[in-house]
């Protein structure tokens, strides 16, 4: 099994990327964002799916979008094209956003998802997104968020305050949160 690639672009395409290592190149599925930053001798994190039709590898340039990736198509009916279709729309801190707040119309402007498909994904992820969660925030902000949850308030309610606080302090941090729940 591929678990990484390290190697130089050998060609893009709209969803594709073509990676050089060590003369054996791979087509390597992406979503756009990580399509437009992905360079030579970057390290690409890989999900390899084999099916009957062929071996498909999907990269990420980081383990929070191939978290997301991976919790994404164990949901019933979301294959790697939708997955990709919203890892290409958000970022894993927009989508986390977007499931705890239930925002059913951010999510169905992604092609694919109806409404339908939106409300299941987000019904599914409810108690899935944890561990994407606290790969991307860190581990002062992830501190708080476990903090405040054991105080009993709701994550919805104060995910954002977290996400955007200057404070590096996880103490700071939970005392502004307190502050603007009030």
């Amino acid at each position: 099994m591929i678990a990484g690639l390290i190697g130089s672009v050998y060609s893009k395409s709209g969803s594709s990327v073509l990676f050089n290592v060590n003369g054996v190149i791979y087509e390597v599925f992406m979503s756009l964002n990580s399509i437009a930053n992905v360079k030579d001798n970057d390290t690409l994190l890989i999900t390899q799916i084999t099916r009957e039709d062929g071996i498909f590898l999907y990269g990420f340039l980081n383990k929070s979008e191939k978290d997301l990736f991976d919790t994404l198509i164990k949901i019933n009916g979301i294959g790697p094209k939708v997955a990709l279709a919203i890892c290409s729309s958000f970022n894993p801190s927009e989508f986390i956003n977007i499931a705890y707040t239930n925002d059913f119309v951010s999510l169905k402007k992604v092609p694919g998802i109806g409404e339908k498909m939106a409300k299941r994904i987000i019904v599914e992820l409810s108690g899935k997104l944890e561990s994407i969660d606290n790969n991307f925030l860190p581990q002062h902000k992830s501190q708080a968020i476990d903090a405040l949850e054991s105080l009993g308030f709701k994550r919805a309610d104060f995910i954002k305050i977290i996400e955007e606080s200057t404070l590096s302090n996880t103490q700071d941090i939970i005392k502004e949160a307190l502050k603007k729940l009030k």
